[in-house]
């Protein structure tokens, strides 16, 4: 399944730092597109394509992270050939979470930063109770209150049907999640979040700061959950900071 998880074409610039990106439950790499341009030359925009979506949905996904991280790791390994990021949004940050992890003993292939967007940290509980086994009308129409998902792609209820399965799989992954044994992180760690997020206090998200031995940076922006769609300005300003400095270190 190798080369699968990228669509084809990323990872292929000459940019000085590839930034990989893991979107929220039942998103997908299309959310990440309209970043590439923006970041571009510095910065190689990969969004990561996950089992059951896009390209891959004819695949099963994942229903949990210790099934999924494997076979991702062994899929993004090609492409760690140069300086890299992560950068994951709402259960998106999770899994970028647990591949630095997963990557950060090997000099070769260890990221320079993760960058975590809309989630409270790893070892808080849960605040809202678990629906992704919810009745097929009642877990639709949570997934419809919580945003994502345009609202003309939830009114066509074929097409819905045909994406229940990995939807269902993102949220039972997200919510059986809880941090895989290992030791904390050592890169610096960024993160982000909308002022009116429901999903995330700007006080959850600072306990994100526990999880690095790493400096740690926070910011908050006007928006929801989804303050990010597009890249607004602000965070293109302070991603490009962020990300700068982790490719001065890379050539000093």
């Amino acid at each position: 399944m190798t080369g699968t998880w990228l669509k084809d074409g990323d990872a292929t610039l000459d940019a000085p730092l590839r930034l990989f990106c893991f979107a929220h439950a039942g998103g997908g790499g299309g959310f990440f597109r309209p970043w590439r341009e923006k970041l571009l030359p510095e910065i190689e925009v990969c969004p990561v394509i996950l089992p059951g979506r896009e390209t891959r949905v004819a695949e099963p996904a994942h229903r949990s992270m210790e099934d999924l991280l494997g076979p991702l790791c062994e899929g993004l390994a090609p492409h760690l050939d140069r300086p890299y990021a992560l950068f994951g949004h709402s259960t998106g940050a999770a899994v970028a979470y647990e591949v630095a992890r997963r990557f950060q003993d090997d000099p070769a292939r260890a990221p320079r930063r993760l960058l975590v967007s809309g989630r409270r940290a790893p070892h808080l509980a849960a605040r809202r109770p678990p629906f992704a086994g919810l009745a097929d009308d009642d877990f639709l129409r949570v997934v419809a209150e919580l945003g994502g998902t345009p609202q003309e792609v939830m009114r066509q209820r074929d097409l819905m049907r045909m994406f229940l399965p990995a939807l269902r799989a993102d949220f039972h992954l997200n919510e059986s999640y809880r941090p895989l044994p290992g030791p904390r992180l050592r890169c610096p760690l960024s993160g982000f979040t909308g002022d009116h997020d429901p999903e995330v206090t700007p006080l959850e998200l600072r306990l994100w700061k526990t999880m690095s031995e790493g400096p740690f940076r926070m910011r908050v922006y006007d928006g929801d959950h989804f303050y990010l769609a597009g890249l607004p300005e602000p965070l293109r300003t302070d991603l490009l900071g962020d990300l700068r400095e982790d490719i001065r270190q890379t050539v000093s």
